[in-house]
């Protein structure tokens, strides 16, 4: 059994937390992943400037995502999200994550999942997906620095926010491979 509501609630891990989305996050979010637009070209979704509003709308209006603040202390870090969380298969993916600048190559990214990871399978979930576009070289690294598993190529998976044909790497990590 998969417990949805804790799913939701605020969570800490080593030196970072997460926090719900809600509108009070929404305009220092915004500035937040302003600080790098052209990173959005290669996300499926635009958080830029032009497409945030709408894009973290669809998200948190998802009845199967959970959206999230990260904070390293009290500065705010970024966003991530368990998207399409699918009670039946005990599965979510953990995606939509996007770091400030200065957060990237600093080992937050891995404090994070760790307490993201320990969130999910402490509540039900046996297999977490990570969803990547082929030309984030960045994140396929993180993954495989995470201990994820490779699982293959999507090809013509999805097209994103800016018309591209996107191939997806798809990761996993079942709760019986992850390291407490």
């Amino acid at each position: 059994m998969i417990y949805l509501d804790a799913l939701a609630k605020p969570m800490s891990g080593d030196g970072c937390r997460a926090e719900p989305f809600s509108e009070a996050h929404r305009e220092p979010l915004k500035a937040a992943c302003a600080e790098d637009p052209a990173i959005w070209a290669i996300y499926a979704n635009d958080f830029g400037p032009d497409g945030f509003d709408d894009s973290i709308d669809r998200y948190v209006s998802n009845p199967k995502n959970r959206t999230f603040i990260l904070f390293d202390g009290d500065e705010l870090a970024g966003m991530s999200s368990y998207i399409g969380i699918d009670d039946a298969r005990q599965v979510l993916e953990i995606g939509g994550t996007y770091y400030r600048p200065h957060f990237r190559g600093t080992g937050f990214n891995r404090r994070v999942k760790a307490m993201m990871l320990a969130r999910a399978f402490d509540c039900g979930i046996r297999r977490v997906e990570f969803r990547v576009d082929n030309r984030n070289r960045r994140s396929q690294a993180a993954m495989k620095k995470l201990g994820a598993v490779r699982e293959g190529l999507l090809r013509a998976d999805r097209i994103t926010w800016n018309g591209h044909v996107r191939d997806t790497v798809l990761f996993a990590i079942l709760r019986d491979e992850w390291a407490v």
